[in-house]
């Protein structure tokens, strides 16, 4: 199986409308795409193959039709003029022949590079890290994985062949019109340069249309990727009119950079037509008058006009095809830009497996900031005993859901260390850290799938008599048993069949049947109900027991039972200890217990 080596491929410049047009660029593009064609090497020579016998037949039987006329028709030699007409016939047939086995191997061919640059693609964004998505909107990163690779279906699939079938076209036609009649063909070429104005011209402004398109399209895929997730909060809010609007908004802005390709097109294709006609008419006039004065003959003539066809039919497609290369490497460059993202939380190369572990947690002198961004941490430090229960509290922004995210390791700190049994975290590998690690967040993510999928979904060999016994830990068995088909029964996506605390429980069970030996919930409480919270507060009680738990609450029983405090203050530890001995300091764990009560 291939995998996406970094550094590889070509670096854009993020936010840039204008691409990158040196030969080196263009270049890398190819290679980028042409690394993918080295597993099918048979289906790719025998679509090279299959696609020069068709461009040489086709440019036979102009050829032929002039000695059909000059030494056939003219001279009246019917042998002759039988002959040529049979092999017109079977360069015909083998063209017939050709083509058709050219398209099939380079459908079959591109169809594939396509499926092999998402798996790429999406096995890439299984590695970046949570700042990453935490940075880029879903929608937008969905579109690079549909939009712009479909973007490169025509490109691959048949784009590829059309540009060396119509250059080869294109430059096997001018060497034959030079050979019939040189003075001919010089006159012919004579709307060449306005034809390479125009299509500079058409070049620059469909490069730049072509990379709004490109964008806007991923803001319309946002836009509406959004709205869907956030329905029900679009409908409680009655926002549906001020939805409409900004997605008329965003809609409108994507039509009008589709609209400025239209208008380009609408104005190059035409002029290519008209010089074609002129050209053709140059050839009339011209060859007409060498004809009469005896310079040339009525076959070189007549095969000049079926060549000038030839001439112009390659130049037309590849004036097409170069609509379909804009937008083309306009989604390219997008998706490198997606490849081009390194994960900021990286495994050193000689990480090793954490091994089992007992569950003390140390921060020492820990500080972080997201990126650029103001530090958020400053100099945290914390001893935590195996098996504590551990409450994190303070204002919100205080860095209570930060230091979750760096225990798990979805970041790194900037400065200091974190270690768990003394081993530093960011000397073992994350997979190896993160199987010990269980997480509840704020809301129960679920996926579409049964109950016991979900439930499974950290410890997929997990039996059905363990799925269960999580279940029942957590109190969320009798629930389950109660949906039509128990755990069998099937999950819209995100879980939106559940309520909230249905949710919350099974998420609770997932996180559990991992048998992590260290827990984070963050705030896992917050959308639970105080009914359910009570019924599961022995659960929890069972269930931490033994274990090194992280909780963000701001519920007092979760906090009142804690074996340990930590408050927080804009990033720094304020405060630590038990729940007595904090009320007994008079300080800012008494003012916000204070604020907690009043709210009970």
């Amino acid at each position: 199986m291939r995998v996406w080596q970094p550094g590889t491929h070509l670096t854009m410049q993020r936010g840039a409308d204008v691409r990158d047009w040196s030969w080196q660029a263009t270049l890398r593009r190819i290679r980028f795409l042409a690394r993918y064609t080295k597993r099918y090497r048979l289906r790719t020579t025998l679509a090279v193959v299959s696609l020069l016998l068709a461009t040489a037949t086709f440019l036979i039987p102009p050829f032929l039709t002039r000695y059909a006329i000059d030494d056939g028709v003219r001279k009246g030699d019917l042998q002759l003029l039988t002959v040529l007409v049979a092999l017109m016939l079977a360069a015909g047939l083998a063209s017939l022949v050709t083509g058709a086995l050219q398209t099939y191997f380079t459908g079959w061919t591109g169809e594939r590079i396509l499926a092999d640059l998402r798996n790429d693609l999406f096995r890439h964004l299984q590695r970046l890290s949570l700042g990453f998505y935490e940075r880029n909107r879903a929608g937008v990163v969905i579109s690079r994985l549909t939009n712009d690779v479909d973007a490169l279906d025509q490109l691959v699939t048949d784009g590829v062949t059309t540009l060396v079938q119509s250059t080869l076209t294109l430059i096997g036609t001018t060497i034959i019109l030079f050979y019939l009649d040189w003075k001919l063909a010089l006159a012919t070429v004579t709307v060449i340069p306005a034809l390479i104005v125009a299509t500079r011209i058409f070049r620059v402004r469909s490069a730049r249309a072509y990379s709004q398109v490109r964008e806007r399209l991923g803001l319309v895929t946002a836009t509406l990727a959004e709205d869907i997730a956030g329905m029900r909060v679009v409908q409680a809010f009655t926002r549906e009119p001020r939805n409409q609007q900004r997605f008329e908004e965003v809609n409108s802005h994507y039509r009008a950079a589709n609209q400025q390709t239209v208008v380009l097109n609408g104005l190059y294709f035409p002029f290519v037509d008209f010089l074609s006609a002129a050209a053709t008419a140059i050839v009339l006039g011209y060859g007409g008058w060498l004809v009469f004065d005896g310079q040339t003959t009525p076959g070189v003539l007549f095969a000049f006009i079926l060549y000038v066809s030839n001439f112009f039919d390659p130049v037309q497609q590849l004036s097409q095809l170069y609509n379909t290369f804009l937008a083309a490497v306009a989604a390219l460059d997008k998706i490198l830009g997606v490849l081009d993202e390194e994960p900021e939380v990286r495994d050193a190369p000689d990480a090793r497996a954490l091994p089992s572990i007992d569950g003390r947690v140390a921060f020492d002198g820990v500080r972080f900031a997201y990126g650029t961004g103001p530090e958020v941490l400053h100099g945290i430090d914390l001893d935590i005993a195996p098996g504590t229960t551990v409450a994190l509290v303070g204002h919100t922004g205080a860095g209570k859901s930060t230091i979750a995210k760096l225990l798990a390791r979805f970041y790194d700190p900037t400065e200091g260390r974190i270690t768990i049994d003394g081993i530093d975290t960011t000397t073992v590998t994350q997979e190896s850290l993160r199987r010990q690690l269980g997480i509840v967040p704020q809301e129960g993510f679920l996926f579409a799938g049964t109950v016991r999928d979900n439930i499974a979904f950290g410890n997929p060999d997990a039996s059905p008599e363990e799925i269960v016994a999580a279940a029942q830990a957590v109190g969320a068995h009798d629930f389950v048993m109660r949906l039509e088909d128990g755990y069998e029964t099937n999950l819209q996506e995100r879980g939106t069949r559940l309520s909230l605390g249905q949710r919350q429980l099974v998420a609770f069970a997932r996180a559990l049947l991992a048998n992590p030996r260290i827990l984070i919930l963050d705030e896992a409480t917050s959308s639970v109900d105080i009914g359910t919270e009570r019924r599961i507060e022995g659960a929890l009680r069972r269930l931490l027991a033994g274990r090194t738990a992280f909780i963000i609450a701001h519920r007092l029983s979760t906090i009142r039972d804690a074996d340990l405090i930590v408050v927080l203050e804009h990033g720094m530890v304020v405060e630590q200890g038990t729940h007595d001995e904090l009320l007994a300091k008079q300080g800012l764990y008494t003012s916000l217990y204070g604020d907690w009560a009043e709210v009970a």
